[in-house]
């Protein structure tokens, strides 16, 4: 969806597509025609926007064929979606039983992150909407803390000074801005905006900035106002769980093995939800839980989730009088995991992610926009 900001720049928003566990192109065009085409008609719209994850596999089977890349191009033409953000983060089996920290592999101090992510860049570039001249990609947070070293620190500024090299030249060779957004996260070498603001101060910020995460924001009880100097290229719309010291016995049910949880309290903080239950975490404090819970819904009180602090965030980065990013995407990936998610159905599925989609945009009216 497009929504035209009071500055008269457009605001674009999506739906990310890793709820989804396709890890190749027929089952990527399958989601595409089953899910995506089922949550447009939901909302009413003419064009939806989506934020497409491409694995691996899929990305270089594109770039392979160039034929696949037009066919696709086409069919989110047919289907009324759009495409100006790809989530570069997971780099596959972002669905297998177990992900955790797998999800952090290969991290940027390895070739095959760059690769990848020059690959999405070729991609996107390929994609945009012949009236949209800038696309984003988000992407980790550099690496997961441990096992960072100075060796891998500076394999890593070398990654990304090739990074901004390759962006700038497809820039040039595409006609198409590509910018890369790192997406701080509790655990990680990059997990607040401030570590941001000191790990990537020497980047290229024409085409590097950050990827902000509401729902890992609000896990760090990071001010919304961010008072951050480096390009804000996406805003993740997301809500984690806050769990009051009464409520934390009913976090047990979310307690699941495939994705991590990071969770945190006011002193306190623990990789994985168990580590938090089995007395990580102070007993006496309010936790918040890496949990992407949907936008719009609360889960059993008295559990809440922090969609308060995504509407002030929401306020923070769109609401002023311009925009401080021009992307925002919803990114509920959980949906498989809820404990009530054993009853979803591909039209349940859809619904949700329409309601999720609906709650933004009228959190984004509110702001003064209007949907175009």
């Amino acid at each position: 969806m497009r929504l035209l900001h009071p500055d008269g720049s457009v605001v674009h928003l999506a739906y990310c597509t890793n709820v989804h566990p396709a890890e190749d192109l027929p089952g990527i065009r399958a989601q595409l025609t089953g899910f995506a085409a089922r949550v447009r008609d939901l909302l009413g719209v003419q064009r939806l926007g989506v934020g497409l994850w491409l694995p691996y596999d899929a990305a270089h089977a594109l770039l392979a064929d160039r034929a696949e890349l037009v066919r696709l191009r086409g069919l989110l033409t047919e289907l009324g979606l759009e495409v100006v953000t790809l989530n570069g983060f997971p780099y596959r089996g972002f669905h297998q039983e177990v992900v955790k920290y797998r999800v952090y592999s290969p991290d940027w101090g390895c070739a095959d992150r760059l690769g990848y992510t020059l690959a999405l860049a070729e991609i996107l570039a390929a994609l945009l909407p012949d009236d949209v001249a800038e696309g984003t990609i988000s992407t980790l947070p550099l690496a997961w803390r441990t096992g960072w070293t100075g060796a891998k620190a500076d394999a890593t500024a070398r990654m990304l000074a090739e990074l901004a090299r390759g962006l700038r030249e497809l820039s040039g060779r595409a006609g198409k801005v590509i910018r890369v957004g790192f997406e701080p996260e509790p655990g990680c070498i990059v997990e607040t905006t401030a570590q941001a603001a000191r790990h990537l101060r020497d980047v290229d910020r024409d085409f590097l900035g950050v990827c902000l995460d509401a729902c890992h924001l609000a896990v760090g009880f990071e001010d919304p106002s961010i008072g951050l100097d480096l390009p804000i290229v996406k805003l993740q719309a997301s809500c984690a769980i806050e769990a009051p010291p009464e409520a934390h016995a009913a976090l047990a049910s979310f307690d699941e093995p495939r994705f991590l949880h990071q969770s945190r309290s006011a002193s306190g903080f623990t990789d994985d939800l168990a580590e938090a239950l089995a007395g990580g975490l102070p007993a006496g404090e309010t936790w918040r839980v890496h949990f992407h819970m949907p936008l719009h819904a609360a889960p059993p009180p008295p559990l809440t989730t922090t969609s308060s602090y995504l509407r002030d965030l929401l306020g923070t980065l769109v609401g002023g009088t311009a925009p401080r990013t021009r992307h925002v995407e919803v990114e509920t990936y959980t949906w498989s995991v809820l404990p009530s998610a054993g009853g979803v159905t591909t039209g349940g599925l859809a619904e949700g992610m329409a309601a999720e989609l609906d709650w933004t945009r009228r959190e984004l009216l509110a702001l003064g926009l209007k949907e175009l």
